[in-house]
């Protein structure tokens, strides 16, 4: 372990206390997410993570973990980092806007579903059309063959 990351995992560990938050360090997030610490900064740098500082080191809390883990999940979707932006500041301070966070995510997947609902139906036809044109080709290969 390099000493900047040994410095690191003693400052988070000297700041945590019993019975509070539960705090993380960039390591432990970028190991548990699969993620690089640079994908973090961007993050940050978006406004979509805000960790606290202490001794200038980057200190995560488990709402900045949740937060996290609803980005990745949001950005495996398609959603835009708009989209997740809007998201997680639909909750608000305290989770007062945790109902207006459902209904986004409501009227957002109604959307995703019917969208790619469409994009489904034309995949279907045209692999009907191909499929179509395919045994056209093989027949007329078979009599010609």
């Amino acid at each position: 372990m390099t000493v900047a990351l040994a410095s690191a995992h003693e400052t988070v560990a000297a700041h945590r206390d019993e019975g509070a938050a539960e705090l993380f360090g960039i390591t432990e997030l970028c190991g548990e997410f699969g993620i690089t610490p640079r994908a973090i900064r961007f993050y940050e740098d978006k406004g979509l993570l805000l960790p606290r500082r202490i001794n200038g080191t980057r200190v995560y809390t488990r709402r900045d973990r949740a937060r996290l883990a609803l980005i990745l999940r949001a950005k495996a979707i398609g959603s835009s980092l708009a989209e997740i932006k809007h998201y997680l500041d639909l909750y608000g301070a305290h989770g007062e806007g945790r109902v207006q966070q459902l209904k986004y995510v409501r009227d957002r997947t109604d959307e995703a579903i019917t969208e790619l609902e469409k994009k489904r139906a034309a995949i279907d036809a045209t692999l009907a059309e191909l499929r179509l044109i395919n045994q056209t080709v093989r027949t007329a290969l078979g009599t010609r063959g």
